[in-house]
């Protein structure tokens, strides 16, 4: 079984995540949540042809090339929502919703042009092979040999029901899988045990890990990546997890982190990407973050005002935070960590 068997997968979020984290328009959820029998479903369901994606694989070198991708503008169109313009640029909804809080999801101004977060700080890897970082809801997939890593958006374990963090390996892999209902769930769905299709939340792949019953695969619903909506498992764009799971051997090491500050380099600049506490581990995010620049090799070249704007904005956008000045006239470690 798969620890998101225990999920409804029904197309609604909780109300406690939509609050906690998501900042959505109340009005325009209670909205939408009333027409999708008549609107959104035949919508989705014709739309989602669309959405197809290829393998990009970025380069990288630990420490000196640790920020790829490139940012990207886009203009929004008459039909887009913020969720098509996430998906079909490779990233999850928490993406658009740190960048543009105060923006309609589902009705955005048209016309308007935005800036898309399309390039990443790397997270901090021992292994090397699949790393999910949580805080930032994204999976890496490095292949050391070539030098390239690939970079998806995923949705997690929700508040209460939080995804595994360690260091784990894939163990099984599983095409077209089977859910297998709870019990619970039995009556409404009028079977134990849903086949393979359209309707089945684990998607047209699986794979399972050594963490027990939890699992990255596919979806039946593809608006909550990027969103804390599972019982635990990980869970991918169904034109993502097709381009994933062929690529990923058995035994694939994988490492399940949360760090929500990481450090990156490129051409000599110091980025760094801050991204909420989602599942608030953190008791005081700036030492946090203090306590993890003075591990960083290169801390001396950051500028600590240009720091302490990234930490409180948490956006989730890499940074450059390199110092200009060669005078020592920013405040120190200790003055940044203070409350």
């Amino acid at each position: 079984m798969y620890a998101d068997s225990l999920d409804v997968d029904s197309g609604q979020f909780s109300s406690k995540t939509r609050d906690k984290y998501m900042n959505s328009n109340k009005i325009a959820v209670f909205f939408l949540l009333l027409l999708i029998p008549f609107l959104y479903c035949p919508h989705a369901v014709a739309e989602d042809e669309e959405f197809t994606a290829t393998v990009q694989k970025f380069s990288y070198h630990i420490p000196d090339l640790t920020v790829v991708g490139a940012p990207r503008w886009y203009t929004i169109g008459p039909k887009d929502t913020l969720l098509d313009i996430a998906r079909r640029n490779g990233l999850g909804y928490n993406s658009m919703d740190l960048l543009f809080p105060k923006m309609d999801a589902w009705i955005p101004p048209r016309g308007k042009r935005i800036f898309l977060p399309t390039f990443w700080v790397l997270p901090p890897t021992q292994l090397q092979q699949l790393v999910i970082n949580i805080p930032e809801l994204r999976l890496y997939f490095f292949q050391p040999s070539a030098g390239t890593v690939q970079i998806y958006p995923i949705g997690i374990g929700d508040e209460g029901w939080e995804s595994p963090l360690g260091t784990y390996f894939i163990n099984e892999k599983r095409p077209n899988p089977s859910w297998y209902i709870p019990a619970s769930l039995q009556e409404k769905y009028g079977m134990a045990v849903m086949p393979p299709g359209p309707e089945n939340p684990l998607g047209e792949f699986t794979m399972k890990f050594s963490a027990g019953a939890y699992g990255i695969h596919g979806t039946a619903m593809p608006w909550g990546v990027g969103r804390l909506v599972s019982h635990g498992c990980i869970r991918c764009y169904p034109e993502h997890i097709r381009l994933l799971y062929p690529q990923v051997p058995m035994g694939t090491k994988l490492e399940i982190i949360y760090e929500p500050v990481k450090f990156g380099l490129k051409d000599g600049q110091i980025f760094v990407e801050a991204h909420p506490d989602v599942y608030k581990k953190i008791p005081n995010y700036t030492k946090y973050a203090v306590d993890r620049l003075s591990q960083y090799p290169f801390a001396k070249k950051v500028d600590q005002r240009k720091l302490a704007v990234a930490l409180a904005l948490q956006n989730g956008v890499p940074t450059d935070v390199t110092r200009i000045s060669t005078g020592d006239d920013s405040p120190g470690f200790a003055d940044l960590g203070e409350d």
